[in-house]
């Protein structure tokens, strides 16, 4: 297979007809199995599936990192995906397979276009809504560790824009150095962080660091990507999160507020 995009899922929904998306269960582990035939699950062969309430939708970009034989392999999310803007319904601005392969045979990398947050650092966003110490920490393994990736990580904390959502495609070879990377940081990061008191939705964490460090890999390895529109399948309500992102940073007792 030259391309596979797995959609991560946890419930039942709607998927395209595209034969290139796969549906993956996630933290099927600890859940049974859903009512859709043919589904993936992320607990079957080398997995981390039963860690998915503390590292979300990268339990499927783990199976996939270990498990696809496809030459590019992408991640979305069951109400998330990449396509274009238009008049269409969502479901047919969806990028089908063949699209999503050409573009990404140019860079070897696709993302979902970058999210500014105007009046917030990287740090400063994330520090409001979850916990200091996760990227602190963060940064202390990299120092340790990966101490080629600190200028970048600097960088990044700085700008107030950044790629999240954790949606990609990658050529296999960049997966491979991505995925190497990324989870032998966040398998430190979870031995060094106490998250015992942690709210279910701080508790995400490695979910939501891995976010943050994509583009501090990319910004070290130098690498070129194309960017896409997101598109969501399920209506969003942008002022009531817009509200919260400000009420986080202007008042206090906000952490840990879904972002």
């Amino acid at each position: 297979m030259k391309l596979e995009v797995l959609v991560a899922m946890h419930k039942s929904s709607p998927l395209p007809s595209d034969p290139v998306y796969r549906p993956i269960q996630v933290g099927a582990a600890q859940a049974a199995p859903l009512p859709i035939l043919g589904i993936l699950r992320d607990e079957e062969g080398e997995n981390i599936s039963r860690k998915n309430p503390n590292y979300c939708e990268l339990t499927a970009l783990y199976w996939g990192w270990k498990h696809s034989k496809a030459d590019y392999l992408g991640l979305v999310h069951y109400r998330r995906y990449f396509g274009r803007r238009g008049k269409a319904s969502v479901w047919e601005r969806i990028a089908g397979g063949e699209t999503l392969l050409q573009k990404a045979e140019k860079t070897g990398i696709l993302l979902p276009k970058k999210r500014n947050y105007w009046i917030e650092s990287n740090y400063s966003q994330y520090v409001h809504a979850h916990h200091p110490e996760d990227l602190d920490i963060t940064r202390q393994i990299l120092q340790e560790k990966f101490p080629q990736f600190i200028p970048a990580f600097d960088r990044v904390m700085k700008r107030t824009s950044g790629h999240r959502l954790n949606m990609l495609v990658m050529r296999r070879d960049l997966l491979d150095d991505y995925c190497a990377w990324l989870f032998a940081v966040l398998e430190e990061l979870e031995a060094r962080l106490d998250i015992s008191a942690y709210s279910k939705n701080d508790a995400r964490v490695f979910g939501f660091v891995s976010e943050r460090l994509l583009d501090v890999w990319l910004e070290t390895r130098q690498l070129p990507y194309e960017e896409l529109p997101v598109l969501c399948t399920e209506p969003v309500n942008w002022w009531k999160k817009g509200w919260a992102f400000l009420q986080r940073k202007f008042t206090a007792g906000q952490k840990g507020k879904p972002v």
